[in-house]
């Protein structure tokens, strides 16, 4: 069991395959000619999936394979199956573009749940976030995923100016189709050009909902991140993860390893620990695991606490999202 000095049971791990991505959103990639990592400072499949094998020794249930975009990634489906012979709930965080030809190896492997993120169900703002006109392809395969019964998650990252007002469409969305819709706080992030003012706070995006649906407070899972929600005669559901406003670090139970192998213990954290190199190298790496959780700040990476709207980002030591991983 992986427990960290303020008695949080660590049992998720989020693993990144890569920094590349072929869509370019303002709140992850720093900039167009971002450098992504070469190959070989890459974790392998064969290193992945002995890294993922101590994890579950020591207690992890659920593993979420993130990117960039994770099936960029020429041996992403080789990396899905090799851990899909382990005793967890494996799951998948994807923009949704090349999903399709995934399908049979994602249900050959027992996912049954897939997050696509999705900040616009306009096309012209979609590309208008990413930068890439690939509205209609995210679309359709999402439909597609829900035709072959797989329970989609959207993740929306809600930033004011830019989307906060397609908040009651993609609830609207929900009535219809069973997807489970989650808004996200804008988060600050190396690059990211992040400010209080573009943040659309959980107060803010429920007030939204409130004035359109009815819906019912639903009953959260233990760790969960998001508040759900469950609009009157929806098919679907949606959420809200209040990192910035309404944080839930009292019960976090994640751990990340960035796809050159540093395993993060918040999203936010300053330090690293180089999995990778001490497995190169021969060395036990169950005690550097242990080690970075039981370092864990209470908070957000010990960075920053309390107003969000007080925070000086170009304080805050970390790397850009696509570098850590979603």
């Amino acid at each position: 069991m992986l427990k960290d000095s303020f008695g949080r049971v660590h049992d998720y791990l989020r693993i990144s395959l890569t920094d590349v991505c072929n869509f370019r959103c303002r709140y992850c990639m720093p900039d167009e000619d971002t450098q992504f990592m070469p190959a070989a400072q890459l974790m392998q499949a064969d290193e992945i999936e002995l890294i993922a094998a101590r994890f579950v020794q020591m207690g992890v249930k659920k593993i979420r394979l993130t990117g960039g975009e994770p099936l960029v990634r020429k041996d992403a489906e080789d990396i899905i199956m090799r851990l899909s012979k382990y005793p967890v709930e494996l799951t998948i965080t994807t923009n949704g573009t090349a999903i399709k030809t995934a399908i049979p190896v994602l249900k050959k492997a027992g996912i049954q749940s897939i997050n696509i993120s999705l900040d616009s169900l306009n096309k012209e703002n979609f590309f208008l976030i990413t930068k890439r006109p690939l509205f209609e392809k995210v679309w359709n395969n999402i439909q597609l995923l829900l035709d072959e019964g797989f329970h989609v998650k959207v993740n929306t990252v809600v930033m004011r100016g830019v989307n906060d007002h397609e908040i009651l469409d993609f609830i609207e969305w929900t009535k219809t189709q069973p997807v489970h819709v989650r808004f996200i706080e804008f988060m600050p992030f190396d690059g990211n050009r992040w400010t209080d003012k573009k943040v659309f706070s959980y107060r803010e995006i429920l007030a939204v909902a409130e004035s359109g649906y009815s819906f019912l407070r639903m009953q959260d899972a233990i760790n969960e991140t998001a508040k759900k929600y469950k609009p009157y005669n929806h098919q679907g559901s949606f959420a809200i993860i209040s990192t910035m406003s309404a944080p839930f670090c009292s019960n976090c139970n994640r751990m990340r390893l960035t796809a050159d192998g540093k395993m993060k213990n918040c999203l936010f954290s300053k330090g690293e620990v180089d999995i990778l190199s001490a497995l190169r190298n021969g060395e036990d790496i169950v005690p550097l695991i242990k080690q970075c959780v039981t370092d864990k700040a209470a908070a957000l990476g010990g960075q920053f606490e309390g107003d969000y709207e007080k925070i000086d980002a170009a304080k805050i030591k970390n790397r850009s999202m696509i570098n850590i991983g979603g």
